[in-house]
């Protein structure tokens, strides 16, 4: 089954700027882990990134963040993107918005997506949503996943495990499996 691992909004604004928390950070050395196995393996990664313009509708909720072109928008350094590595900017919650996205996955032949990064009960549960319904089966590293609060973390995988048969999993397992 070939796969993609995406990383999903590690970037300044969620893990040490306006909306950082200790969790962002301390997901960021499994991720690492992962990403390093996915590379050596060939698995696809992708990073998906808010990039907001003043228009969004998102930001009437959360006010200004993630501005497109501004550093709280960029991947943090120690997940920087590799040559060849797709960054999708995302102006939603959910990764299937993003038309190119889609594209990308066709195109490589992609079955399955590895959701990695914050926050586990919105952009991660929207875009296993968007991975769902457009035909993807859904894996989620619970070790690399994170929430400013656990027990909405906690929830959020349980929902995505029932209503979206995402295998809540870890990045070891997922590692070991790329190893096959």
């Amino acid at each position: 089954m070939r796969a993609a691992l995406i990383v999903i909004d590690m970037i300044n604004d969620f893990v040490t700027g306006k909306f950082g928390f200790k969790g962002a950070l301390e997901i960021v050395p499994r991720i690492q882990q992962l990403l390093t196995a996915a590379r050596v393996k060939g698995v696809t990664v992708i990073h998906a990134c808010d990039a907001h313009t003043p228009a969004d509708p998102e930001l009437r909720v959360w006010g200004e963040h993630a501005m497109a072109g501004t550093r709280g928008a960029e991947v943090i350094p120690e997940l920087s993107p590799l040559k060849g590595e797709a960054v999708i900017s995302k102006r939603t919650y959910d990764i299937f918005q993003v038309p190119r996205l889609v594209r990308l996955l066709k195109k490589k032949g992609i079955e399955e997506l590895v959701l990695v990064g914050v926050v586990t009960e919105i952009c991660i549960q929207h875009s296993a949503a968007g991975a769902f319904f457009n035909g993807y089966r859904v894996v989620i590293p619970k070790d690399c996943v994170a929430s400013p609060d656990e027990r909405d973390k906690e929830r959020a995988l349980e929902y995505m495990r029932r209503i979206y048969g995402a295998q809540i999993t870890n990045s070891k397992e997922i590692i070991k499996g790329w190893g096959k």
